[in-house]
């Protein structure tokens, strides 16, 4: 790491002095400072690959300091800092290393043993770089399968949106997989270490969705027995997902923003701000925009969350991926249960691949935990439930030597796909509707001038 950028903080002139020439003979990059103060302020702004720390410094010392540095807001947090000074104790040293500092060594300095260490460290330093990127490679995303264009694509936008620390708005229909994506986020992130932590804004009442954002002081209100930290107290320094963020009121949306800008949250019956550090990753399956034209979301806070847009593309986009994902679905349930592999023949999947899929992803899931359960050995069309089935079978019909009309295969067509719409909402008729974007009593309507039964 040659061209690694040094820090130097000494309040000694020819100290500071003699240590660039020393580093920068090496061909390292060194930027100094005399004071604490003007170091840190420094260090919020660029990042270090090693800082070179004096203990006894003018203003702020160089303890105070260290611990500035290794806080977990700062961006320097993991950066080697190499102690140094000439009239510190052993008992100064002790509390250097205790409160995070690498290394200790004192004046008059060693040159050779400068560069030494400078070299160890720094190339500690590189590998534990090394490591987090390797792992970031092999974790985030295990569990979104595929080689399709969709998700070749999603993938390609993760790289690049991760690293950052800006806001991301995750959309897609439910069941797609937005929270897989999230944790992706958060796993190929500098933030990988740190908390990540989910909320459910759709599952929250919305009387309470401000007390589990924000937290509460004791006695804020009847039940408030102690005090209780928020989501974003938890989440500081890591990755907050806000799921189904089209569901908050309107009154949380409001305070979410105001963190947005200020960076800070109150507790509820609180008087001091309190600073935090924290990446949101927000998620819908809703339109945002109409949302917002119906006055049902904040366009403010939907320029602030839409920074970086992803979308999560739905199963029907993304039909090649069907197999892998159901073989390794399979693979899984068989392992949780006790069960030897079980396998699916091709008529099966083909039929797999020609359902449009309603409940996505979720829905192939629960599929197949029912598949290895209640399926033989080999996993056949027989065992299918009659809403995939039905779909390639009114293909087949519809390609064959006596078509269906196209008043046939419209009605067909929408009494099926109302049935698998159902089937994968488990019958839950409000659920349905809402996919189908119908009213309740209109899909009943539907149910019955169709002829749909529950089998």
């Amino acid at each position: 790491m040659k061209s690694a950028n040094i820090i130097v903080i000494d309040d000694e002139k020819n100290i500071r002095k003699t240590l660039s020439l020393v580093l920068e003979g090496e061909g390292y990059k060194v930027t100094s400072f005399g004071t604490a103060i003007e170091g840190l302020e420094f260090l919020d702004n660029r990042y270090a690959d090693l800082v070179i720390l004096d203990i006894k410094l003018p203003g702020m010392d160089g303890v105070t300091a260290l611990e500035k540095i290794r806080s977990s807001n700062s961006k320097n947090s993991d950066v080697p800092i190499l102690m140094i000074s000439g009239h510190a104790s052993l008992t100064d040293a002790v509390e250097a290393v205790k409160k995070g500092a690498t290394d200790f060594f004192e004046k008059p300095l060693d040159r050779d043993e400068i560069l030494i260490r400078v070299a160890n460290y720094l190339e500690q330093s590189r590998l534990k770089k090394e490591v987090k990127e390797l792992k970031a490679k092999v974790d985030p995303g295990k569990e979104i399968i595929g080689r399709s264009p969709a998700v070749k694509t999603l993938f390609s936008q993760l790289q690049k949106v991760a690293p950052t620390n800006m806001r991301v708005l995750i959309t897609g229909e439910s069941g797609t997989g937005k929270e897989l994506i999230a944790k992706a986020l958060h796993s190929m992130s500098n933030r990988s270490e740190m908390p990540f932590v989910k909320v459910n804004c759709a599952a929250i009442p919305g009387e309470l969705i401000e007390s589990e954002l924000f937290g509460y002081e004791k006695g804020a209100f009847t039940g408030a027995e102690k005090q209780k930290p928020g989501q974003f107290e938890i989440a500081d320094t890591g990755t907050l997902f806000l799921d189904e963020i089209g569901d908050m009121t309107l009154s949380a949306q409001a305070k979410v923003l105001r963190v947005l800008q200020s960076g800070e949250i109150t507790r509820i019956g609180g008087q001091k701000p309190l600073k935090v550090d924290v990446r949101v990753v927000a998620a819908t399956n809703k339109d945002l925009e109409s949302a917002i034209s119906n006055g049902e979301f904040r366009e403010d806070l939907f320029f602030r969350l839409n920074v970086l847009p992803l979308h999560s593309p739905p199963l029907r986009a993304r039909f090649q991926d069907i197999p892998e994902m159901m073989e390794a679905f399979i693979k899984r349930f068989c392992q949780e249960n006790g069960y030897s592999l079980k396998e699916i023949d091709k008529d099966a999947m083909n039929h797999l691949k020609a359902y449009s899929w309603p409940g996505n992803v979720r829905e192939l899931k629960n599929l197949a935990e029912r598949l290895v359960i209640m399926s033989g050995e080999i996993i056949t069309v027989d065992d299918l439930p009659s809403a995939i089935t039905g779909v390639k079978q009114l293909m087949d019909s519809s390609s064959s030597d006596t078509p269906l009309t196209l008043k046939q295969f419209r009605e067909e067509s929408e009494r099926r796909y109302i049935l698998e719409t159902l089937e994968a909402e488990e019958w839950n008729i409000s659920k349905a509707a809402k996919l189908l974007s119908i009213e309740r009593t209109n899909l009943h309507k539907k149910i019955k001038s169709l002829g749909i039964r529950r089998i």
